[in-house]
Formats: structure tokens, C-alpha cells, sequence
């Protein structure tokens, strides 16, 4: 996305805002207000559908056209949202097929959000039929500019266990493997006689004895639930294409089994994200060192690997929860300010916050939005406003603009969906994740991530000279060919342990660990153990001189040399494997593979960023504290205090602040929860 399919070069700032839950004579101050502030963008109408179909077939225009006209009236733009997150209960009464089921078949039923399954031929008759009604009404209103399909597909549940989602699922497999016997084969169905005679057999897993069902069918569900989601997104796309081909399409948030690079690429203009820091902040409350909101930009490293530039459709504003769960407490003052320039930084060209006024009845009446449910002015509208006025001077330099960065995540959904069910393998994911990012963010290196899929080239790869993959489970013979030519090419590649040895189908193949890793790594796995409290993970000794010891976690194997090229960079110095290889790095053609026998501690990877030699953007012009963020758009530089106190910047020469174009030299402070932009070249 750029900031043309707006019409415009400046950033676009807005608002969630419901006007069928407000009384009409406050639609005209509200809007005011909204400009008032900088806004210039507001969502609507995503959890209206009876407003727009009261009966089956009635339909009625009026509130929305009223509030449209008055949103124009104020020169506001508006994204306009199917409402097929939230079907009517009109049309769940009478057609309970649409509705969603436990694994154990019970639907879900009237009452929430997100009840329905994606399969269901009667559901998708309806959601056409009101995004063809909406896009044919609304094609031609001068306030909208974009539409957002549905509303965070695969939230509230990825899981789908409907009749129609049964017949969905046999048709995708028939579609995939042709015969049972290919089936059979992906799925091991040999062991313990699963064996599937009549494609009437095969269903989506169900119910067994200690739920464990079979783990290969669980990928190909996965893969189908992603499929299946893409699918009914695309119908809703094409038919507002066909009625309102001026408006751009889009749809928000990162949610479990969707390929949101498939959905992007085959259908949306750009991708948007919901961003909530306070989800990752709520994970490790007491944990000073866990960076807490600032664990969040790499979920928008993750956003921006679907969309260079994408568009947060909700930004947290305030405190927020359901009245059953999700208590997130206020966000200090500063941090609404803070986490819009976050979100920014990693690639947001337009922004809009959730929500306007807080729900004053509904299951969210505690997810607050900028005002309160008075009405009155609170320390949030002030920060809104503050946003509002810098970003209108300072936006239009940043629109457009790629993010920097030399340092790369390597993902893809085979072993992020495989893993869901593996616990050998989450547990290293989410401990390796947590250790890179924090050191990395430490050392203000910034990340990306990129995703392998079958597309990927190695150009691509090449613009960052060192990669992680830290625990590729999965890894077939086109991304095995590929990670060789990049090592060979002069990249750095990392792994961790339980690398390389399954298939596509997630069984296991018959050669030496880590498998199709083995020739850049140098390396072959001679034995391995899961470590647990009772089984502790081992200490591990760097073999340079005077090096301190650190600790593995949470699986430990043991590493034989396999090249002339390989060495041993740190050994184990405890359990029955003391004195045996634990890290090791090979030269491979022009490059280097590293291969690490466990989970990635902080430890570790300082210890591996100290060998590599890499180095800050911050580099030779600005010292900066751990608790500051550096992200670099283009030549705009972000830095971003997440800490609850003042911090000391040191400006090596002088930089101009463009926020309040004030001069930056020497020896600087940078108020809690602060930020500051500069414009700096970069070669």
C-alpha cells in the first residue's frame, strides 16, 4: 500500500466509530470532534448486518446513508466493512447449518461473534448477497474509499467442526490427493490401522480417547482451514470488485491457520493489523527484562512481512477486556503516543484507533476507546490530538517508505501450524523466538521477518546477510536448495535444534539428523533429550579463552563434526554429554552455517551476535539505552522509549528532533514513553 490509494500523500489517521450504537444528534459532534483532532479516516458498519437486512431480504440503507452524509459533510473518508462477522439472528434461527461446531459437533450458537463456518453454501449465498447490496448501494458515495471483508478471520476460533465443514474437508482432500492410497500414504494411516476404503470415511478429526489425533491429518486440516478462510474472503472481494471497482479492499488482523500472505497477495490491496501491545505486555508482567510492549513491533515485523506497508485498522487506545476476561489495564500516559509511532515505524502508512467512545452496554463495555462513555474530555483526546498535529507535519515523509533492516526471521505456515501440536517443538519456538528478539532489540538491531514460501527467491534472502531459522522442523528439498545457494552465496544461516527432519506431510524421514540441513551445517546429531525440571538442561562453555558459561534450555542434542570445514564453537560442561559439541559453525562456500543442539537463550545469541560482528544503524552517530526501540523507515529514524522513566540518549552529532524541530546534541533525555523522529541518509 502507499498513500495514493488514498488519494492523498499524507498519513491518514482515524477512528473506529459505530454510529447505530449512538444516538443520532451526537453524530455531528463526534465527527467534529474527529477533525478537530487530525482525524481524516473512520471505519464502519463491520457488526451491522441487521441493520442493514432487518428480514431476510429487506433491505435498508437509511441509518448508514445518514451517517455517511454526515461524515462527508466534516471531509471524512470512510472504509465501509461487510458484516459477515456477525450474521443476524433472522437468518441463524432459520438455518442453523450456518453455524460453527465443537470438535464433538455441538454448535455454537446466536449470541457472540464469529458462530458461523466458512462452508456452509447457505452462508456464503447470504454474505454475497449483502456485500453485493452494500457495494452496489455504496459504490458511488463520496465518502468511501476502501472496504474491509468480514472482520479478523480465524479470531475467537481457527477451529471448524460443521457439517459443511466435514464435506468441505473431503472435497479438499479429494482435490489434493486423487486416490486414498495417496491420502493413506501422507497420513501414516498404516499405524494404528487408520486406514480410510471410502472417501466417505474421511472427516475433519473428531473425538478420540486421550485427543490425539492423527498429527498429519492435523497439517492438512490446517492447510484446509486456510484454504477454506481465503475462499469465502474471495467471494466477498470479487463481488465488491465487480460492483465498486474504484474502492480498494482490505481485511485486519494475524490470526491461527490463515496464510495471510496468500490471502493478501490473491485478493486485498494491502493487509491491515489490529494492534494491542498490552496482549504481549499481559504475558510476563513481572519480568522487568521482557521488554513487554516493545515485544509487540516484532508482531508488526510480522504484519509487514504480509504488507510493506499495511494499515493498522485498531490501535489500543486505551484500557481494554470483555466484561468475562481480558483485563488490560489503562496505558500509561504517553503509551497511546508511543504505541501509534511503534505501529508507524514498522510500516503503517494509515492508522486508525479502536474506538472512538467506549461501548456503554455489550460484552466490550470495558474495552475503552479515546473517549469515555460521558463524553467529556480525558487525558486521551489529549494525546490524540498531540498525535494528530505532529503527524500532520511530519506524515507525508514517511508514507511509501520501506522499513530498514539487514537482519532477518525466517517462518512459514508448515511449521508454524505443524508445531501447534508438537510439544517437543513449541516450546523451543516460543523460548528461541523470545531470545532473539529481546537480545536483538537490545543491541537496537532491527528484524525482519520472511516468510518461505514457494515463491521466495534467492534474491530475496540475499538482502539480508544473516538469517534464523531457528527450529525448521519441516524443511523440504526447494527450501533446503534454496538455504544452500543463500550460505554458498555468503549469507549467515542459524539453527537450532530438531531441525530438518520431517517431510512436507510431517513425517519423519529416514536419515541423520538435522537432515536436508546437513550439508551447510557440517554437522550430523549423534543423540538427543528433552529436558525438563527433572532432567535439567545442560551448561554450555564458549571454547574461547576466559569465555563465561551459560546454560541450553529446554532440549539438548549432541553434535558430530561431519566436515573439514565444521568446528566447535561451545561445548557442553555438565549431564552424561559433558566435553560434546553443543554449537558449531561450518564455512559453506562463501558462507556460514551455524547449527545450535538446543533452544536459543538470550546468553547464546549475544554470544553468537559477538562472533558474527554485527552491527547497530545507531552505530557511530547516537548512543542509546537498551529501553530505547530503533526502526528506520527510508531516512526517517524512530526512536522509542518503552520505558516508565526518563532514559539518556548521547547524540555523537548534531540531529534535528522533527517532531519539534528541536536541535539533538550531546547528551539528551527522552521522557517516558517518548519519541523522537530524525531524518537521516543511509547508504
Amino acid at each position: 500500500m502507499t498513500s495514493k490509494l488514498l488519494g492523498s500523500d499524507s498519513f491518514q489517521l482515524g477512528v473506529c466509530y459505530y454510529p447505530e450504537q449512538w444516538n443520532e444528534s451526537l453524530w455531528e459532534d463526534d465527527f467534529r470532534r474527529m477533525k478537530e483532532l487530525g482525524f481524516s479516516i473512520v471505519r464502519v458498519a463491520e457488526f451491522a448486518w441487521t441493520l442493514f437486512e432487518p428480514e431476510d431480504g429487506t433491505f435498508s440503507f437509511e441509518l448508514f446513508d445518514r451517517a455517511l452524509d454526515a461524515a462527508h459533510r466534516y471531509g471524512l473518508k470512510v472504509i465501509m466493512s461487510t458484516p459477515t462477522a456477525t450474521p443476524p439472528a433472522w437468518l441463524t434461527h432459520r438455518y442453523p447449518e450456518v453455524l460453527n461446531a465443537r470438535q464433538d459437533g455441538v454448535l455454537y450458537r446466536h449470541g457472540q461473534r464469529r458462530h458461523y463456518n466458512y462452508s456452509s453454501p447457505v452462508y456464503r449465498f447470504y454474505c454475497e448477497r449483502i456485500a453485493r447490496m452494500m457495494a452496489e448501494h455504496y459504490r458511488n458515495h463520496p465518502s468511501i474509499v476502501g472496504w474491509q471483508i468480514d472482520n479478523e478471520l480465524n479470531c475467537e476460533t481457527s477451529e471448524f467442526h460443521a457439517d459443511a465443514d466435514h464435506i468441505a474437508f473431503r472435497q479438499w482432500a479429494k482435490n489434493k490427493y486423487h486416490t486414498l492410497d495417496q491420502l493413506n500414504e501422507a497420513w501414516g494411516t498404516v499405524f494404528w490401522s487408520q486406514t480410510y476404503t471410502d472417501w466417505e470415511q474421511v472427516f475433519l478429526s473428531r473425538p478420540t480417547p486421550s485427543n490425539s489425533p492423527n498429527p498429519h491429518q492435523l497439517l492438512d486440516e490446517k492447510r484446509f482451514i486456510s484454504d477454506n478462510a481465503i475462499s469465502f474472503a474471495r467471494l466477498q472481494a470479487d463481488t465488491i470488485r465487480r460492483y465498486a471497482p474504484n474502492h480498494w479492499i482490505t481485511t485486519n488482523g494475524i490470526f491461527g491457520r490463515l496464510d495471510n500472505h496468500a490471502l493478501n497477495e490473491g485478493l486485498l490491496n494491502f493487509f491491515s493489523y489490529d494492534s494491542y501491545p498490552q496482549f504481549s505486555s499481559l504475558e510476563d508482567p513481572n519480568n522487568e527484562s521482557s521488554l513487554r510492549d516493545r515485544k509487540w513491533s516484532l508482531n508488526l515485523s510480522e504484519a509487514r512481512s504480509i504488507s510493506p506497508q499495511f494499515c493498522v485498522m485498531e490501535q489500543q487506545s486505551g484500557p481494554g477486556g470483555w466484561v468475562n476476561r481480558m483485563d488490560m489495564p489503562a496505558p500509561r500516559p504517553g503509551q497511546m503516543r508511543l504505541w501509534t509511532y511503534q505501529s508507524i515505524a514498522h510500516g503503517a502508512d494509515m492508522l486508525l484507533y479502536f474506538r472512538w467512545r467506549t461501548a456503554t452496554m455489550g460484552t466490550e463495555i470495558y474495552w475503552h476507546g479515546i473517549n469515555d462513555y460521558h463524553n467529556r474530555p480525558n487525558r486521551r483526546v489529549r494525546e490524540a490530538a498531540r498525535i494528530g498535529e505532529e503527524l500532520g507535519k511530519v506524515g507525508g515523509l514517511i508514507t511509501g517508505k520501506n522499513f530498514r533492516a539487514r537482519f532477518a526471521f525466517l517462518e512459514d505456515y508448515d511449521n508454524k501450524w505443524d508445531a501447534e501440536y508438537d510439544v517437543w517443538v513449541t516450546p523451543l519456538r516460543w523460548k528461541s523466538r523470545d531470545s532473539w528478539q529481546k537480545a536483538l532489540q537490545e543491541r537496537h538491531i532491527p528484524i525482519d521477518v520472511v516468510y518461505m514460501r514457494e515463491g521466495t527467491t534467492l534474491e530475496q534472502l540475499q538482502r539480508y546477510p544473516v538469517l534464523v531459522y531457528s527450529h525448521a522442523t519441516i524443511l523440504t528439498e526447494e527450501r533446503a536448495s534454496l538455504l544452500d545457494a543463500y550460505v554458498r552465496s555468503g549469507g549467515t544461516l542459524i539453527m537450532g535444534a530438531r531441525t530438518g527432519y520431517k517431510d512436507q506431510r510431517g513425517q519423519c524421514r529416514m536419515i541423520p539428523f538435522p537432515g536436508l540441513a546437513a550439508d551447510w551445517c557440517g554437522i550430523s546429531v549423534e543423540d538427543f533429550t528433552l529436558c525438563n525440571p527433572s532432567y535439567p538442561a545442560a551448561s554450555v562453555q564458549w571454547n574461547d579463552e576466559g569465555a563465561a558459561e551459560i546454560s541450553t534450555a529446554l532440549f539438548n542434542e549432541v553434535l558430530n563434526l561431519e566436515s573439514d570445514t565444521a568446528e566447535i564453537m561451545a561445548t557442553y560442561t555438565s549431564a552424561y554429554y559433558s566435553g560434546e559439541a553443543a554449537l558449531t559453525r561450518n564455512r559453506h562456500g562463501n558462507g556460514w552455517g551455524w547449527y545450535f543442539g538446543s533452544a536459543f537463550t538470550e546468553d547464546v545469541v549475544h554470544g553468537i551476535l559477538d562472533r558474527i560482528n554485527v552491527s547497530s544503524p545507531a552505530d557511530g552517530w547516537v548512543e542509546l539505552p537498551k529501553q530505547v526501540e530503533i526502526a528506520i523507515r527510508g531516512d526517517i529514524v524512530f526512536l522509542l522509549n518503552y520505558s516508565h522513566e526518563p532514559v539518556r540518549l548521547n547524540f555523537l552529532e548534531s540531529t534535528l528532533n522533527l517532531l519539534d524541530n528541536r536541535s539533538l546534541v550531546g547528551s539528551v533525555e527522552l521522557e517516558p514513553y517518548g519519541v523522537l523522529l530524525v531524518q537521516r541518509a543511509f547508504t
